[in-house]
């Protein structure tokens, strides 16, 4: 980045979409670190912080949610447009969220049953995540994310580095905090060999299986974990209602579901 434009404060933004805002309030977590990076960076628009707002163009967008209205898909092209770099925070913006399970059913069914009056819902049929409709210059996952690598993500941009987050699964933090396998140990079903690190191996610490909120790792084997759980006593039922969660729409995991879905009959 330019010296001329490290002297001057960037211009960060944090927009909202189709969510539930779990990944902005990490942002507003990280507390002792925003406030180093608050001599360097100007809060042009965080409507979950502050009602203020400084116009564009932004040096660094933060895109919370995924694109479920055709409002928001026109809204978003405004902010690509805005931003010289555009990084998806969180489960809906990468994957479609848990909203995406909408792109397994008909839209217009649920929308009968939930309101009273269906034609005022302007609504489309699919859940997408952010890259399906701008150009994303990167990608935090996570439901929420995890506030360190958010902070890793802001840092590195804004001082013109490549971002480095792990692309490793969840055993692998499994191992380093001295977690014994609950697959193994147990027979408990776990999503941990096919989900991107990133949340630290929470739940298997407590004795659960992962629920995959990072979504699936780099290039996963999820038929050779399904054979296992199957083999431990679950149906396929099971295994398609565990992939259809936080990141249902993430392209491995909805072709998983799919395909054990229809092995049903």
């Amino acid at each position: 980045m330019p010296a001329a434009t490290r002297a001057r404060k960037l211009k960060l933004a944090v927009w909202k979409f189709a969510s539930c805002d779990g990944c902005q309030l990490s942002l507003l977590d990280c507390e002792d670190e925003l406030l180093a990076l608050a001599e360097r960076v100007r809060i042009a628009n965080f409507l979950e912080a502050s009602r203020a707002t400084v116009r564009g163009p932004y040096d660094l967008s933060l895109v919370e949610g995924s694109i479920t209205t055709p409002h928001d898909a026109a809204r978003i092209q405004e902010v690509r447009q805005a931003s010289r770099y555009l990084v998806t925070i969180g489960a809906c913006a990468a994957a479609g969220g848990i909203q995406a399970l909408r792109n397994f059913r008909d839209v217009k069914e649920f929308t009968s049953i939930v309101y009273a009056t269906p034609a005022y819902i302007s609504t489309l049929d699919r859940s997408t995540p952010i890259a399906a409709h701008v150009r994303v210059d990167f990608e935090l996952r996570g439901c929420p994310v995890n506030k360190a690598q958010l902070i890793e993500v802001v840092s590195a941009l804004l001082n013109g580095h490549s971002p480095h987050t792990p692309a490793h699964p969840v055993c692998v933090e499994c191992k380093r905090r001295g977690t014994v396998c609950v697959m193994v140990a147990r027979s408990v079903p776990c999503l941990g060999p096919i989900t991107h690190a990133g949340c630290g191996a929470i739940c298997p610490a407590y004795g659960r299986g992962c629920y995959g909120c990072f979504g699936p790792s780099e290039s996963p084997n999820i038929a050779s974990l399904a054979a296992q759980w199957i083999a431990a006593g679950a149906t396929r039922s099971a295994i398609v209602r565990v992939l259809r969660a936080f990141n249902a729409a993430a392209e491995p995991f909805a072709a998983a579901s799919k395909a054990y879905e229809d092995d049903q009959g």
